[in-house]
């Protein structure tokens, strides 16, 4: 069968505005959105707060290609954005966003992430 887009979400994250989120609320704010291996990559770097943004953004940006946008149906720990060898982005799903991939006949998620010094920003495709 020919490969056929699902869904598209794009998604904007200024990165002044998670890095006091990160600040004020430490370990806490980070561990609401991001799992362990997520939080491992963006705190081993000399500013954290790019990553941890562009991983927000890229979990917004899924959850809009999946139409439910961040919700009960589908958490901010049923994404995860892993790294190939290259270091590009990849989604892994997990949980409700493993069950409504399913349920939607997916074959693979998109990703793309950017930043500038203020603001990061994600691209996903459900296809």
């Amino acid at each position: 069968a020919e490969a056929m887009i699902l869904g598209i979400g794009i998604d904007i994250v200024d990165i002044g505005r998670i890095r006091d989120s990160h600040q004020k609320h430490g370990a806490r704010f980070i561990e609401r959105i991001l799992l362990p291996a997520e939080i491992d990559y963006c705190l081993q770097q000399k500013d954290p707060a790019p990553s941890l943004a562009a991983r927000f953004a890229a979990k917004e940006a899924i959850a809009k290609a999946f139409g439910t946008g961040i919700s009960a149906e589908l958490g901010w720990h049923d994404m995860e954005v892993a790294r190939h060898d290259t270091g590009a982005p990849h989604v892994v799903l997990h949980g409700k966003g493993k069950e409504l991939f399913e349920a939607r006949g997916g074959d693979s998620v998109h990703i793309s992430l950017s930043h500038t010094a203020h603001l990061a920003t994600a691209m996903a495709i459900l296809e």
